[in-house]
């Protein structure tokens, strides 16, 4: 055993990798037995395979997209109830920094197939239940995972807004998803905040459930809330930046003015409106009828493309908070809330005890995309963990 340790430590600087799809996310997971054993190290080492700092990642396996420079480190668990440990990483694409901060419920959807697959969880037919804890919200989140033949299933008739195609559906289930970064739900004790921007005095709601969001209304910025991506300006990109810079300030997580370098990926900034007709990314045409409100989510100072899960879950959240933005905007609230996004609609379905909310579930699909090696530029002495 020594001599295997020794040789995989200075041997080949080369990892086992396998690199996923999770809903609208696509990431590179990791054993966490393949990690450096130095902790210190991470965050170089998933900056080197990921090829950060550089907008287009040419050097790595990154996708010069904050959706697709994502990581997951994943561990089988010793925790009572627990089956695997799950770390995320959202790995800057322009500068030298991981965020460890917070969750991607996109990524988490893939966990539980990645943790069958890798013989981390037993595989059960039909239905696997993979008990999950992120440990960067020390949140549990389940996952039901269909397996066919001793095998996760991937194919299916489930669609969702912003993949192309179907797939077999995988429904996850957030838990007491309250105060997951911050440790409260409202991080500033207030469920509305009015702060001062260079374009004036404006109302937001910061709301840290899943993942700390900063909601603002559309017609206070400028905006009707049914624009597409491509659409925001780079001058009201930055706008809705010093907006969250000032939110992340309130979070305690950075000052305003080195925000967008310190914590960039939380709180994350969220457009709302009321529901309108829009088309979606795709071409086609939402109606307002079938949605309770529009979101537009930014995700590491860009427009996201469709909306996070740990966003949908925040949102939903805020939306029976009495007294938010989001509280105010959409009546009646019902046990399925429908969430009008530039992708589509997500819908997310409540779980209520005694009025107050015990889980949030969504459905997403996800699948395997490549398993393989990714070789790094120096040795990390990555490849075990001797403790």
């Amino acid at each position: 055993m020594i001599e295997k340790i020794k040789q995989k430590v200075v041997g080949d600087m080369k990892v086992p990798v396998v690199v996923m799809r999770g809903g609208t996310s696509k990431g590179v997971f990791i054993n966490f037995d393949d990690m450096p054993a130095d902790r210190s190290l991470w965050e170089e080492f998933l900056l080197d395979i990921m090829g950060s700092p550089d907008r287009r990642q040419i050097d790595g396996l990154g996708g010069a997209n904050s959706l697709t420079s994502k990581v997951a480190i994943i561990k089988q668990s010793k925790l009572a109830g627990v089956d695997v440990e799950y770390t995320f990483a959202q790995v800057s694409i322009e500068h030298q920094m991981v965020d460890f901060k917070g969750n991607c419920g996109n990524i988490s959807s893939a966990v539980g197939p990645y943790a069958i697959q890798q013989g981390l969880v037993a595989a059960v037919e039909p239905v696997t239940k993979v008990r999950i804890f992120n440990t960067n919200t020390n949140k549990m989140i389940g996952a039901e995972v269909e397996v066919e033949g001793g095998q996760v299933k991937t194919e299916g008739l489930c669609s969702i807004p912003g993949v192309p195609g179907t797939g077999s559906p995988i429904y996850l289930a957030f838990k007491d998803a309250e105060g997951a970064v911050t440790g409260k739900v409202l991080p500033t004790g207030k469920p509305v905040e009015q702060i001062q921007t260079s374009r004036g005095p404006v109302s937001i709601s910061i709301v840290d459930a899943a993942n700390p969001l900063v909601f603002v209304r559309a017609e206070e910025v400028g905006l009707t809330g049914a624009e597409l991506p491509h659409e925001l300006s780079q001058e009201k990109l930055d706008e809705l930046e010093e907006i969250r810079s000032i939110a992340a300030e309130l979070c305690g997580f950075a000052s305003r003015e080195e925000a967008t370098v310190k914590s960039p990926a939380v709180p994350k900034m969220t457009v709302i409106a009321a529901p309108q007709d829009y088309t979606d990314v795709t071409g086609v045409l939402r109606k307002a009828e079938n949605m309770d409100c529009t979101i537009r989510m930014m995700s590491m100072q860009k427009p996201h493309q469709a909306l996070a899960i740990t966003g949908a879950i925040c949102s939903t959240t805020a939306i029976f908070l009495k007294d938010t933005l989001l509280y105010d905007l959409v009546e009646p609230k019902q046990e399925v809330i429908r969430l009008g996004h530039p992708a589509g609609i997500m819908e997310t379905k409540v779980d209520l005890i005694a009025g107050n909310i015990s889980s949030i579930k969504v459905v997403r699909t996800a699948r395997t995309i490549l398993e393989g090696t990714v070789y790094t530029k120096k040795n990390y002495e990555y490849a075990y963990h001797l403790a």
